[in-house]
């Protein structure tokens, strides 16, 4: 396997959703080798392109429009992703359809291309998301975790074993928390996993880029699978995160879990909590069990 470049970028998160107009609701995009799982793209950017190309259409000027609508405040609020093929870093394009153009919510299909194969279909989901204290909110699993990694917290460096295969802890501050990861220690547990993930200050500090970033903490743990002795690719099929509001700078506490590891066939749930305690994404996505 060929080793993933070294990182120059001081916004590698930007630089990856960075889109080229091609015209016609067409977009381009240029992957870095960073920002894959082995050899493959990882899943979660691959949905924060999506979202960003969506964002990028209903964002363009209209003159068609007798009263033009307001877009500028709007976030992919919810993404639903379908995986089709694994493609490898370098070009894609984005190629989308505006489905609906309102005041609250618009509503664009996004398909990743490379070459000639689809990747990824995506339905996006654009709003403006929450602002005020929730109405109701039952007790969140992340609450009882620091806001920021504790001393003994494992960092995911390019040197580690996992940061050697989870290429995007170089475009990011990932940690893990050994209590969890037991597959860490070689040892066995529940299908959770819990950890702490940061974009780097560049990236964090612009809210357009901190967004795509959270969608894509919406995938950022390695399988669950793993505390269960399972190791191996676990292709993910069906990706759904939702974006709840926009994230406070900082960490972001994640929690990965799963109630059922079929024959063939897991669910992996992602809660997503900002430095201010509050959920900003959720997300469930339909995996297969690594053959390894």
């Amino acid at each position: 396997m060929t080793p993933p470049a070294t990182l120059t970028s001081t916004r590698p998160f930007a630089d990856l959703t960075t889109l080229t107009d091609l015209g016609g609701g067409a977009f381009g995009a240029l992957i870095d080798p960073i920002w894959t799982i082995g050899p493959k793209v990882h899943g979660g950017c691959m949905m924060a392109l999506c979202a960003a190309a969506a964002r990028e259409v209903i964002r363009a000027p209209r003159e068609d429009m007798a009263r033009p609508i307001d877009t500028s405040a709007m976030q992919p609020i919810a993404v639903s992703a379908s995986y089709l093929n694994a493609p490898d870093p370098g070009e894609v394009r984005l190629i989308t359809s505006v489905r609906k153009l309102g005041r609250q919510v618009c509503l664009v299909d996004v398909d990743l291309i490379q070459g000639e194969k689809v990747a990824v279909s995506a339905v996006v989901t654009l709003g403006v998301p929450d602002v005020a204290e929730p109405r109701h909110q039952e007790p969140l699993a992340l609450a009882d975790l620091p806001a920021a990694p504790p001393s003994d917290a494992v960092h995911i460096t390019p040197d580690h074993p996992m940061g050697q295969i989870v290429h995007v802890a170089k475009g990011c501050d990932l940690r893990v928390d050994p209590s969890a990861a037991l597959f860490l220690s070689g040892q066995q547990g529940d299908p959770v996993n819990r950890m702490w993930v940061r974009p780097f200050a560049e990236d964090e500090v612009d809210t357009d880029v901190a967004v795509l970033f959270a969608l894509m903490t919406g995938d950022i743990s390695a399988p669950v699978t793993m505390n269960r002795g399972m190791f191996g690719w676990a292709p993910t099929v069906q990706l759904t995160t939702y974006l709840r509001r926009l994230p406070a700078p900082g960490w972001l506490r994640v929690m990965a879990s799963a109630t059922v590891l079929g024959d063939t066939w897991f669910e992996e749930d992602h809660l997503v909590l900002d430095g201010a305690g509050h959920a900003v994404v959720q997300s469930r996505q339909l995996a297969m069990i690594p053959k390894g």
